[in-house]
């Protein structure tokens, strides 16, 4: 891609998305790479109804747009808020991973719950240097302390991942494909 925009300046694809930097301090190019994962879940779900959302379209797996959003929403909570900024703060939904979907719930309002869960953890990890230690508290390795650079990388990784299952679950509801 060309551009006549400093590589410090941020642009967005012709999709919205905002292009990572290729150039900066490590805590900027971290987080605008998250941002770019989050706002590819984000398109992954544009344009959907609540039923399409709902579709686990890539059977047998139950796997769903929508438990793919509130997990990820569970997800942001667990990793900013009870490890990195140390809160005990209970699970966002019932089930605790956020792939339970209620009847209730759609997309509109599991998307505003992401963003504020996002938004909290930015507000509370904005002054945590890179080296900051948290500790997970519960899970496979309790105790484990992480930087918050490990966070950061790790939250990247999980997003990328769930991405990749969100491209298949969509391509199967509509046959969309690509970001």
């Amino acid at each position: 891609m060309t551009t006549d925009t400093p590589s410090d300046t941020p642009i967005t694809l012709p999709d919205g998305r905002p292009v990572p930097l290729l150039t900066g301090d490590e805590r900027t190019m971290l987080e605008s790479w998250l941002d770019f994962h989050r706002a590819t879940l984000a398109l992954k779900c544009a344009g959907l109804d609540d039923a399409q959302v709902r579709t686990a379209s890539a059977e047998p797996s139950t796997l769903t747009l929508l438990g793919l959003v509130q997990h990820l929403a569970e997800v942001e909570r667990n990793w900013f808020q009870r490890v990195a900024a140390g809160l005990d703060v209970p699970p966002v939904y019932e089930d605790g991973t956020g792939y339970t979907l209620d009847p209730g719930r759609g997309l509109d309002e599991a998307l505003g719950i992401w963003r504020r869960e996002i938004a909290r953890g930015r507000e509370l990890c904005a002054g945590l240097p890179l080296d900051h230690v948290g500790r997970v508290a519960e899970g496979p390795v309790p105790g484990m302390e992480v930087s918050m650079r490990w966070v950061l990388i790790h939250m990247i990784e999980e997003y990328a991942r769930h991405n990749g299952h969100a491209d298949l679950l969509r391509e199967r509801v509509d046959g969309v494909t690509g970001a």
